[in-house]
């Protein structure tokens, strides 16, 4: 529409490496995509709006392309259920998020798997005083 990218189509940078597939409505990413990092590897798989990563369900790979991140999002910030996990692949935290910060009850675990917080968490506006 009016010379906007509208459908399924592939970005690349500068270099010619693939930086985003997926969908587009009136030039912005719309949809179903994936992001790359500039080493190939995947970065992000999920939802986008306006050019955004939005609503629903998502994940975030390290630069290595292990799985970071995988969970709910809205307004393209983790918010509810998510579990987040250390670059070399073992999970990290397992809980929920609100506004991309850890809230409400989760727990933490160290690198070799043994649990290290089990409890809640609060989120905390700096701004909001």
């Amino acid at each position: 529409l009016n010379g906007k990218r509208n459908g399924k189509g592939k970005e690349y940078d500068y270099d010619g490496k693939l930086k985003y597939k997926g969908e587009y409505l009136n030039g912005e990413r719309n949809g179903k995509g994936k992001e790359y990092y500039k080493n190939g590897k995947l970065r992000f798989e999920g939802e986008y709006f306006n050019g955004f990563r939005w609503n629903g369900k998502g994940k975030e790979y390290h630069y290595n392309g292990e799985l970071k991140y995988e969970g709910e999002y809205l307004n393209g910030l983790r918010s509810g259920k998510g579990k987040e996990y250390y670059d070399d692949g073992n999970l990290e935290y397992k809980g929920e998020y609100l506004n991309g910060l850890r809230n409400g009850n989760g727990k933490l675990y160290y690198t070799n798997g043994n649990k290290r917080f089990e409890g809640a968490y609060i989120w905390s506006n700096p701004f909001a005083y």
